[in-house]
């Protein structure tokens, strides 16, 4: 599981250190991918296999499951662990959310989200700000 927050900077060639907590999940390798909201999604393997999955299961003459696949899938690169806990962030995906020298890393529970810190901050004081929205949605889930 995948939990908390942690400020990392980029190395020049586009490495950024994985929290130390993460990288057991992580050994089998991973993906990343363009998250939902302006940032990058981790996804370790066993993971990423059953997202495929549930993809697989979706008619693929729906609009919606298209648009989802090209989002996750052709902008998606597999990464490993290097020997200083690194992960390579190819520069197609620092461009498209915005990370340049710093990244917030974000437990997602059973992923992690990377972010620009400026774009970090403005998330969550949306999702502060729209907590009576979110407040119904947790009692909707039974959480």
């Amino acid at each position: 599981m995948f939990l908390g927050q942690y400020t990392h900077t980029l190395d020049a060639k586009g490495r950024l250190t994985v929290p130390a907590r993460f990288r057991s999940e992580l050994a089998s390798g991973m993906v990343i991918t363009r998250g939902f909201q302006n940032c990058l999604a981790v996804y370790p393997q066993e993971e990423w296999h059953t997202v495929a999955e549930r993809m697989r299961q979706m008619p693929s003459t729906s609009t919606e499951a298209m648009a989802i696949g090209r989002l996750l899938f052709s902008q998606a690169s597999e990464a490993n662990l290097d020997s200083a806990g690194r992960i390579l962030i190819p520069a197609f995906l620092r461009h498209a959310a915005d990370i340049d020298q710093e990244a917030v890393v974000a437990g997602m529970n059973a992923r992690f989200e990377i972010w620009n810190p400026d774009r970090w901050r403005e998330r969550l004081e949306q999702d502060l700000a729209d907590m009576d929205t979110t407040l119904a949605q947790v009692a909707r889930m039974g959480l």
